[in-house]
């Protein structure tokens, strides 16, 4: 989640004539020239070219060159400079969300469920998969520190994680609207993914449910501090 990236590439748009020219490009068929873009918005050349470069260097336009007139061969002029929209996409949440985060999980899940799987077990597999495989593969952290890698890898996922003494708080619920609908199974898979990613880190860390309001549902301590923490609140949900 490079907010910084994000952010420098939607407020490219700001500028209303560099957002008509990304309009324009994205209604497109295919790639436009700079003529073309100049000529259908009204603008001068030399500023459409500055304009649809900045867009490029925000990765919201990609640039290709091609002969416009089909031939090859001598004579047949240099390639023409075309834009079309970029692949990439962007999106800026604040707090942070991860909906599509949610969506692979449940897709996971339907395709277990129809393999056989019960919906419940495939929920809960495919959540703790997903963060599994994310606990895994992250590199440059120093897993020793149990809590403190479980928080930089939940960072990333938008959680806003905070340590204090033997536990992570997650201050960020990034599944909020549909927490808020679904609570139960939302918050259900949200244990699950931070106990994979805690899994993951080869981490004897216990990801609990403790619903606070304004905070997300799942609390991470060391598995020594979760027993404590069940003795001393026999009500505390494991």
């Amino acid at each position: 989640m490079d907010l910084s990236a994000q952010a420098a590439g939607i407020g490219a748009l700001a500028d209303d004539t560099r957002r008509a020219l990304y309009e324009y490009v994205s209604g497109q068929a295919e790639p436009v020239g700079r003529e073309q873009a100049a000529a259908a918005l009204g603008v001068a050349v030399h500023n459409v070219n500055f304009h649809l470069d900045r867009l490029v260097t925000e990765g919201l336009l990609e640039v290709e060159y091609r002969r416009l007139s089909g031939k090859t061969g001598p004579g047949a002029g240099r390639p023409s400079k075309l834009y079309r929209r970029a692949s990439r996409e962007f999106a800026v949440s604040l707090p942070p969300r991860r909906y599509e985060l949610v969506g692979d999980i449940l897709a996971a899940a339907v395709t277990r469920a129809a393999e056989g799987m019960p919906l419940t077990e495939a929920l809960h597999e495919s959540a703790r998969y997903e963060g599994l495989t994310l606990g895994q593969v992250v590199d440059g952290l120093d897993r020793a520190v149990s809590l403190t890698a479980l928080a930089e890898v939940l960072s990333t996922q938008g959680f806003e994680p905070q340590v204090r003494d033997d536990e992570v708080m997650l201050s960020n619920c990034p599944f909020d609207v549909l927490a808020r609908k679904h609570t139960a199974l939302v918050c259900g898979l949200n244990q699950a993914f931070v106990q994979g990613v805690a899994d993951g880190l080869d981490s004897d860390i216990t990801a609990c449910l403790e619903p606070e309001p304004g905070r997300c549902c799942v609390k991470a301590r060391a598995a020594s501090a979760s027993v404590r923490q069940g003795v001393e609140n026999p009500d505390f949900p494991s």
